[in-house]
């Protein structure tokens, strides 16, 4: 039986035998495909480059987030001030009693700080802001906040924070 080239050829491919190239249209054939994916090492350089991007951007995160906080005993303070200035107005006295200012349960808003007026009098007042052991309704415990672990203000409008080493906290 006397099959042709171009039949020999798809029979062939089609059964999946490989021929030796002995015409020159052969011998340019292309190369097996290679199969497409990600190798072990590829995907442990990925990993790594993860873990290194990863490993800067959490503390750096947890810095944000404790300053953001910070602002809401600054906001609580402030508050108190306006409040405790209203209430002297009318009463030709500061008050300690947190409940008539504004903060009946005595913390921030969202419990983050606890507030507290220590000196109260018809000359002046200081009012005082202090991380919330355990943290407030959000679960931030600001406790960890070495630099600005205190905040206060007074009747002159004096702002503080202690310890406050670089000054940032205000």
């Amino acid at each position: 039986m006397n099959v042709g080239k171009a039949s020999r050829t798809s029979l062939d491919q089609t059964f999946g035998y490989r021929r030796r190239a002995t015409e020159n249209s052969e011998l340019h054939a292309k190369p097996p495909k290679r199969i497409a994916g990600l190798t072990l090492i590829e995907l442990m350089v990925v990993l790594l480059i993860i873990g290194i991007l990863a490993a800067a951007a959490v503390p750096s995160y947890r810095q944000y987030v404790i300053r953001a906080h910070r602002t809401e005993a600054k906001t609580a303070l402030l508050r108190l001030a306006a409040n405790q200035e209203r209430h002297y107005l009318q009463n030709n006295t500061y008050t300690d009693d947190l409940a008539l200012l504004g903060f009946g349960t005595g913390v921030s808003d969202n419990g983050v700080y606890t507030l507290s007026v220590p000196i109260a009098d018809t000359i002046t007042y200081q009012a005082i802001a202090v991380p919330t052991p355990g943290g407030g309704l959000n679960d931030i415990d600001m406790s960890q906040d070495g630099a600005c672990a205190r905040f206060t203000i007074d009747s002159a409008g004096q702002r503080g924070a202690f310890p406050d080493p670089d000054g940032i906290c205000w």
